[in-house]
């Protein structure tokens, strides 16, 4: 016999962050969240909920096909420019004092 097909729902970002939402602030259960929106597996939820605790709204997006060293560089290209930014302020205050 042939495996049943399993097909791959995707959800939204806007989905996951309102279940997260529903689950912490609202104390919804997990069933009462994927009934009201489609869910069909019971453990997804949970899941988004983990990830969301332990990585904040990060967690919540989709990052197949991405590994961990381009995000750790994307982090630290965004820390650089913010510290550009910052300096390049800095330089023109310090122009103007002298």
């Amino acid at each position: 016999m042939r495996k049943r097909e399993q097909t791959n729902k995707l959800y939204s970002n806007e989905v996951r962050k309102e279940a997260v939402r529903l689950h912490e602030e609202d104390n919804w259960t997990y069933k009462q969240i994927t009934e009201k929106y489609g869910i069909q597996d019971k453990d997804r939820v949970r899941k988004w909920v983990y990830k969301f605790r332990k990585q904040g709204e990060y967690g919540l997006l989709d990052n197949r096909g991405r590994r961990e060293e381009y995000i750790d560089k994307d982090r630290y290209n965004q820390q650089l420019q913010r510290e550009n930014r910052v300096l390049k302020k800095c330089l023109e205050i310090w122009k103007r004092e002298v």
